[in-house]
């Protein structure tokens, strides 16, 4: 008989009074109806549970199973190309078997058990197998090889059977080991990972080389390294979400996994629909083959979106393992940080500033930490790159959760409402936002690029530095007050503004801009400003420059030449010759 019964009810959260039988961050299973929860408090008395479930309809009395085990993820092929919930569940199996709402205490596994899997075995029979060895492997989709790894949680052994190659279903036993205690193991195409709990690596590498989005804000005056964190924080409308679509689609990690965390129902289905569509570009196959998605919207179970944010980075830090790069995009954390207040409130803890609990800022640690550039268990490369974004309220960046993000990541692009307003995006305002792994970067576009490149950004970064002081005589006074050689300086800061940083989304040579067209753009602009300038120098008014319409064709540079036809970008050097010498 089954003494462990709920004693109380508050939302999400259920305690049992006087059991000795669980303990701490152990998934039980609540109710007649066996809703998935989690241990978070013990004490002499009550043992509190959060469950991630709707708790409608529970009533005290009903049973509490414990499982014996932490909360973990599945982990194993077909995790690719589907879309879960928080807490792991194929969402459209459930909507097949239980339609469009998901009733409480659903069970179905999270990866399809009856699909057989074309396995080439990577072992012989006794070979020694250690912990992260590939041991299996298989084509998970059209772009990505699944390789099975043993289990860091599992003894290094010998192999005693083998299977054949063949296809298998993913419960399949298709290795066995003997550990040195002679106890025997079993492998199967799966394991468990509890999703609290960092994966093991061999050892974390420096930060090199960055991760290439294709957006010339972001490569080029705030530049993110595979393997690092990065927060988009922003206001209602200023295009968080719209700037991780980009990313998601254009940069170059090899895996991408997609957490929707307490956002609108209609934006998940936007990026399914998107993501659907959407051709790599780097294969011309569907970008959804490299992708997984992890949808907690608004109006499911608030407690889900705490056990969203885990899962989303330990299926990263599953496909790091395997030696891929992969690049998590959470959206948005503040959400997650809500769902802490708000069962934090529950449990009638102490709150902190805002509301939010005292240990906000270790959660966020605990999430950002995760991201690395390693070496894996088995000697490969790999990398988990988080880009997290955030939602203060008011877009008021000195509340909680902005500054404490800012505390651990490098990398920081504050999304402008009025950039946002005034339809300039990616709405990057480029006075507060900053990058600090520029110093880390700078010999990989050196060797990659152009040893020019980071001068020509410094010179770039100087000029919106400079109108940025201007703009405040400007509203004062008007710019006409201003000597020549500084209306040049507004000029050009205009080219770099809407030439430059401003990326239309929906332009097919604009969307995503290759590194070569991004340094020949920045080489046209700096050149037009050299060669201005030496007609400043002698007295000719910046009106007489602009009336040969030379400034707009530069300002017009990123849709006139297509990414397949940069050699086109060598012709406006002449050009600007040409139109500059009809002003002397």
């Amino acid at each position: 008989m089954n003494n462990n019964l709920i004693y109380s009810i508050n939302g999400p959260v259920v305690t049992v009074k006087d059991s000795k039988d669980f303990s701490m961050q152990e998934m039980v299973f609540v109710g007649n109806k066996e809703m998935m929860g989690e241990v978070i408090g013990i004490d002499e008395q009550y043992t509190t549970i959060q469950v991630y479930e709707s708790t409608t309809g529970l009533k005290p009395g009903e049973p509490v199973r414990p499982s014996g085990s932490l909360l973990s993820a599945t982990l194993g092929p077909g995790i690719l190309k589907n879309i879960f919930d928080g807490i792991e569940r194929p969402l459209k199996e459930l909507m097949e078997t239980e339609g469009a709402f998901i009733a409480a205490g659903t069970t179905v596994s999270p990866l399809d058990e009856e699909k057989l899997w074309d396995v080439t075995m990577q072992v012989k029979l006794h070979d020694r197998l250690r912990s992260g060895q590939i041991y299996a492997t298989c084509p998970e989709t059209e772009l990505i090889e699944h390789r099975c790894m043993l289990s860091p949680m599992l003894p290094e052994g010998e192999v005693i059977f083998v299977a054949d190659h063949g296809q298998y279903h993913i419960n399949d036993e298709i290795v066995r080991i003997r550990d040195d205690q002679g106890e025997e193991h079993a492998l199967t195409l799966t394991q468990k990972w509890p999703i609290r709990n960092p994966r093991p690596v061999g050892f974390r590498k420096p930060i090199t080389r960055p991760l290439i989005t294709g957006q010339r804000v972001i490569d080029t005056l705030f530049p993110i390294a595979k393997g690092g964190a990065a927060a988009i924080p922003g206001g209602f409308g200023s295009g968080k979400t719209m700037t991780q679509h980009q990313l998601a689609k254009w940069c170059d990690a090899d895996i991408i996994v997609y957490v929707g965390c307490g956002e609108r129902g209609n934006e998940m289905t936007q990026v399914l629909e998107e993501f659907t569509d959407l051709i790599d570009p780097k294969s011309n196959k569907p970008l959804l083959a490299r992708t997984v998605l992890i949808a907690n919207t608004s109006n499911m179970p608030v407690a889900a979106r705490e056990a969203s944010i885990y899962t989303g980075i330990t299926l990263a830090e599953y496909y790091r393992d395997m030696g891929y790069h992969v690049a998590i995009m959470a959206d948005s954390t503040s959400r997650w940080a809500e769902a802490l207040r708000e069962i934090s409130g529950r449990l009638e803890e102490m709150p902190a500033e805002e509301g939010f609990p005292a240990y906000l800022p270790s959660r966020i640690s605990q999430f950002y930490e995760r991201a690395g550039y390693i070496e894996t268990l088995n000697g490969a490369e790999g990398s988990v790159t988080i880009i997290g974004a955030v939602s203060p309220q008011g877009a008021d960046f000195s509340e909680p959760v902005t500054q404490n993000t800012k505390r651990f990541v490098r990398c920081f692009w504050a999304l402008d409402k009025s950039l946002a307003y005034a339809r300039h995006y990616p709405a990057i305002n480029w006075n507060d936002s900053y990058s600090e792994y520029l110093d880390d970067l700078a010999r990989w576009y050196d060797k990659n690029v152009d040893r020019e490149f980071n001068t020509l950004r410094q010179e770039i970064r100087a000029i919106l530095h400079e109108e940025n002081q201007l703009m405040e005589i400007v509203k004062l006074i008007g710019s006409d007050v201003l000597p020549e050689d500084q209306k040049l300086t507004m000029e050009i800061a205009k080219v770099i503004r809407v030439g430059y940083l401003q990326q239309n989304a929906y332009h097919p040579a604009d969307t995503y801009v290759p590194f070569e067209k991004q340094f020949k753009m920045l080489k046209i602009i700096s050149y037009l400003n050299a060669q201005a300038k030496k007609l400043v120098a002698r007295r000719i008014p910046v009106s007489l420059i602009a009336k040969t319409g030379i400034i707009d064709k530069v300002v017009k540079i990123k849709y006139d030449v297509p990414n397949d036809q940069l050699e086109l970008l060598d012709g406006y050097f002449e050009m600007i010759d040409q139109a500059l010498a009809q002003v002397e």
